[in-house]
């Protein structure tokens, strides 16, 4: 799959495009891909914010990790944040 197919592949959110590294790591998880698919575009666009805020690439990768985690167990939103402040 070429990089802007992977993206295509999933629908991004109210603001925010869905990045390759975060669109390939959720289709690699399907309970993360299925919550992903349920949630609202405005839920999306909490997710990928949260995960492109990060200052380090290090951070990114955590939180594209820990929140392919989350939404593998279902959970709809990003924790302990302050929400995006793009929309």
């Amino acid at each position: 799959m070429k990089k802007d197919d992977v993206a295509r592949a999933l629908e991004a959110g109210s603001h925010h495009h869905l990045p390759v590294d975060v669109a390939a790591a959720l289709l690699s998880t399907k309970d993360a891909r299925i919550t992903w698919s349920d949630i609202t575009p405005l839920a999306r666009n909490e997710w990928i914010c949260w995960m492109q805020s990060a200052k380090k690439e290090e951070t990114r990768a955590k939180r594209i990790r820990i929140g392919v985690e989350q939404l593998g167990a279902g959970k709809r939103r990003p924790c302990c944040w302050q929400g995006c402040r793009h929309h």
